[in-house]
């Protein structure tokens, strides 16, 4: 018993209940109760993160926008590599974010925005990659863990709800879905082993533009705002020394 005892005041043990240490940087997400479930206190740097949905729009970006905010300080770019709908840079701007540090990337197609995708992850030019590719089998997640531990980004996938059977290299996958206007949040994999209750959180309400538009839009609007957009096959990231 002595010898258990003395086991568990190592500072070094792992428990089964408790999130991993890494000396990998992350980025807080600006929710504590979230970031406390998080090794590493926030978003992960360095390794892939997927967020499963059931459909676009429960909040996503919502629950992004104060990492996004604190990235867009830095000199490097925000790349959104083909989102489903069109950044709208009014209310992204209202949420803190420096329009002149988003990149939104356009493919023609599937085999485009993977191209993009992994150029982005691995430039080392972008402090974050938001990617919402079509569809992933395994080896093209496993070209993407590892173009994201040699770019170093905040590398985040959304991708449906379904492929959460799906084994994945991700280091990092959450669930989301909305609850009575909060936005209820599982842990299905992290590095320290998974929690067995839902986060509930209180997103900010949502910035709209005058005509009702939100984070994104439907509507066909100019990039603008200081937004820089550009067709895939036109990328060249070059990061900054």
């Amino acid at each position: 018993m002595k010898a258990l005892d003395a086991l568990l005041q190592t500072p070094g043990l792992w428990r089964g209940n408790a999130c991993a240490e890494t000396a990998q940087p992350s980025v807080p997400s600006g929710y504590a109760v979230l970031d406390e479930q998080l090794p590493g206190g926030g978003w992960p740097t360095g390794a892939l993160t997927e967020i499963l949905l059931e459909h676009p729009g429960v909040g996503e970006l919502r629950l992004l926008l104060p990492a996004l905010a604190r990235l867009s300080s830095e000199d490097r770019w925000l790349a959104w590599v083909a989102p489903p709908y069109i950044p709208y840079p009014p209310a992204l701007a209202a949420a803190g974010l420096k329009m002149e540090r988003l990149l939104w990337l356009r493919p023609d197609n599937h085999t485009d925005a993977l191209w993009a995708l992994e150029q982005a992850l691995r430039s080392g030019a972008c402090s974050a990659v938001l990617g919402w590719p079509a569809t992933l089998d395994g080896k093209a997640l496993r070209r993407l863990q590892l173009a994201a531990e040699e770019g170093r980004a905040v590398s985040l996938l959304f991708r449906p709800l379904r492929t959460a059977a799906n084994a994945s290299t991700a280091a990092l996958r959450l669930a989301l879905e909305p609850a009575d206007g909060r936005l209820k949040i599982r842990i299905l994999k992290r590095r320290g082993g998974n929690v067995s209750a839902p986060l509930l959180l209180d997103l900010p309400a949502r910035t709209r533009g005058k005509n009702g538009e939100s984070i994104g839009t439907a509507q066909a609007s100019p990039a603008g705002g200081g937004m820089r957009a550009a067709r895939a096959g036109k990328l060249r990231l070059v990061p900054h020394h």
